[in-house]
């Protein structure tokens, strides 16, 4: 094994095996033998429903798979499958769209609509290509809104926008290039890989490499030439392979009003009575058993149980060191327990990795962890780790966007680690600084970024 990835393994040991995880489950290309989704089940969080479709779409999730009809329900963490000559149109809950293109796969990995600036979509694009016409979540928690691919995540900015994986075979029957394509119809994108990002407007396609494999040097170091980098670029014109599908025209249409019919649809939300606030009145004091005199001789009902605080103030409000603290102990109490679903919990499905590592000679190292590299790295590292031990020296946080005033939705996290234990039998121990950066979304903080340099 490489041996800069070995030592960024068993530094990023609390970071790795979660992500790992994570990617797996999401079906990136290089792992696609992974488990199906298990979270669809009966009573499961809904992300859409069918509103038109053609030829045999399927969802499968939680070790089945079901054939979808109009008027069906998608749920969060299934995974949509549409053969060539088959296309859908699902209709979210925030009066947003979402198009099946032929030959297409994703996953809904987060969806709430709920009028909380915690609302969030979040869709992984596996291949193929979607027609996507935000609603309101674009509004009420934009950062929220995304489409990950395997090679970039693309943001929104209130839009009706295309994003397109195209897949090594086609892209070699239509002599194009192989990657992540974002053809922007109204409103506008963004286009993000790492640190750079490009944003597109209506009539413009942004375009993002696939990732490629990269030759280990004769050193054993992995050296990060510039033609590797990945940068998003605006194309010239329309790739030939966007074409209309068989319910654009229904889709022209509204998205022409797309915007203005979120917008009421909310406004009509908002406006309906609360639903809550009547059934606690009725189960309280129930009109037909106040009236008889023996009641007061009965013992008192029990109060009820205390409703839990949302997740933000559970774990400090706004106090950005509370809730990095909090968050720590929730990610060490899981890799203590090797709980690998509560380590997937933590961690936001684009979350970037990278290890900065000493040398044979002395000398720092970064490593950006890819896919299949953070698979191989963290399956060896994990399999000889024994004996793991970590404190942490001392940990701060700190609002990410101090300009957003009250806002508490982003924090930057640092901590000082001195981890030791045995891997394939050889004792080690070394001080890491820990960086994360933690975003609030749907109610819970989640890991966007994480990153570990060995002191």
């Amino acid at each position: 094994m490489d041996w800069s990835l070995n030592r960024a393994s068993m530094g990023l040991a609390r970071i790795s095996v979660g992500l790992f995880c994570l990617l797996a489950g999401s079906g990136s290309p290089g792992l696609a033998s992974a488990a199906e989704p298990t979270a669809v089940q009966a009573g499961g969080k809904p992300f859409a429903t069918v509103l038109r479709i053609r030829g045999d779409v399927s969802a499968s999730g939680g070790g089945s798979e079901r054939k979808l009809r109009e008027g069906d329900v998608v749920y969060v963490g299934e995974r949509v499958r549409a053969p060539a000559l088959a296309e859908a149109v699902f209709k979210t809950d925030d009066a947003g769209m979402v198009a099946v293109r032929p030959s297409t796969e994703f996953v809904a990995e987060r969806f709430a609509a709920e009028d909380k600036p915690t609302d969030s979509f979040t869709v992984r694009l596996l291949t193929g290509s979607l027609r996507v016409i935000s609603g309101w979540i674009a509004r009420t928690n934009r950062s929220g809104h995304t489409i990950v691919t395997p090679s970039a995540t693309i943001g929104i900015r209130g839009t009706d926008h295309e994003p397109y994986v195209l897949s090594a075979e086609l892209a070699a029957a239509t002599a194009n290039k192989e990657g992540t394509y974002d053809k922007v119809n109204r409103g506008g994108t963004t286009l993000q890989v790492g640190d750079n990002t490009l944003d597109i407007d209506a009539g413009r396609v942004g375009f993002v490499r696939a990732p490629t494999p990269v030759k280990e040097p004769a050193n054993g170091f992995r050296a990060r030439a510039l033609l590797t980098i990945l940068l998003p670029v605006l194309l010239d014109k329309v790739p030939s392979f966007y074409v209309p599908g068989e319910f654009d025209a229904e889709l022209d249409r509204y998205s022409q009003t797309a915007d203005q019919e979120s917008q009421r649809q909310l406004e009509q939300r908002r406006k309906a009575p609360p639903v809550a606030a009547p059934q606690a009145a009725t189960s309280v004091v129930p009109p037909a058993v106040a009236a008889p005199a023996a009641a007061p001789a009965k013992a008192p009902a029990p109060a009820p149980a205390p409703v839990a605080p949302p997740a933000a103030a559970a774990i400090g409000g706004c106090d950005a060191t509370a809730i990095a603290k909090t968050w720590l102990k929730q990610l060490d109490g899981a890799i203590a327990r090797r709980n690998a679903p509560a380590i997937v919990a933590l961690f936001a499905p684009e979350a970037a990795v990278r290890a900065t590592v000493r040398g044979n000679e002395g000398k720092m190292t970064g490593v950006d962890i890819s896919r299949e590299e953070l698979a191989q790295s963290t399956l060896a590292a994990m399999k000889g780790l024994k004996d793991f031990k970590q404190r942490r020296v001392w940990t701060e946080g700190k609002l990410a966007d101090p300009a957003a005033g009250a806002a508490c939705n982003r924090v930057s996290l640092r901590s000082v680690a001195i981890e030791q234990g045995r891997q394939s039998g050889k004792p080690y121990r070394f001080e890491s600084l820990e960086e994360y950066v933690l975003e609030l979304r749907a109610g819970k903080w989640l890991a966007i970024k994480a990153e570990t340099t060995q002191q």
